[in-house]
């Protein structure tokens, strides 16, 4: 299978990279240093970046960020981070993407674990990760030509922890690899609808 990951050169992205890449044409879609440029911000650049690869048996998003800010402090300003990138951008992707994903193709987005194990200073970061699992499930029942969707829901991984740790207290961290897993399966699986949960 020809499969386009986005966000390929981050902490998971590389681990789906090199999982994927044992059995299929992996193409590594980023900001930076990848075999193609996206900024998934932006629709007209998820539009330059499928008409550059052209027709594909997989999209996975593994890029995507929001502001970490309680509540109090959470403007519509800063909450927008989280609306345009993990949310929106992700939809877009699907969106702007279906004419290019080969019948009986695939979609796995990311979720993560603050949707259903709350954090301080996650709300932003919970919101969009809820809203791309309802619009998965909702949007695998109208998918054209045998295309799935799917999202990943990771854990902290223990890669980051270094880094994010301070903000996940008491949570078990989980390696990459292990999260690289669910995206192989909802690739090479059968199952539409789903949001794997790797807690």
């Amino acid at each position: 299978m020809r499969v386009l990951v986005v966000g390929a050169s981050g902490t998971i992205g590389q681990k789906i990279t090199e999982a994927l890449s044992l059995n299929h044409d992996v193409l590594r879609a980023g900001r930076n240093g990848a075999d193609v440029s996206v900024d998934i911000m932006s629709p007209d650049s998820i539009r330059k970046m499928y008409e550059t690869v052209h027709r594909v048996d997989a999209v996975i998003n593994a890029s995507g960020g929001a502001n970490f800010k309680a509540v109090p402090d959470l403007t519509p300003e800063l909450n927008e981070k989280g609306i345009e990138s993990k949310l929106k951008g992700q939809i877009n992707l699907v969106l702007l993407g279906q004419e290019y994903v080969n019948d009986g193709g695939s979609f796995t987005l990311t979720t993560g674990v603050m949707m259903d194990d709350p954090i301080p200073m996650g709300a932003s970061a919970a919101m969009a990760n809820g809203g791309v699992k309802a619009f998965v499930k909702a949007a695998a029942i109208e998918m054209p030509r045998g295309i799935r969707i799917n999202s990943v829901s990771p854990n902290i991984v223990q890669e980051s922890w270094d880094r994010l740790g301070g903000f996940f207290a008491g949570f078990t961290p989980v390696p990459a690899v292990r999260v690289a897993r669910a995206y192989v399966k909802s690739v090479e699986g059968a199952q539409t609808g789903q949001n794997y949960e790797v807690y």
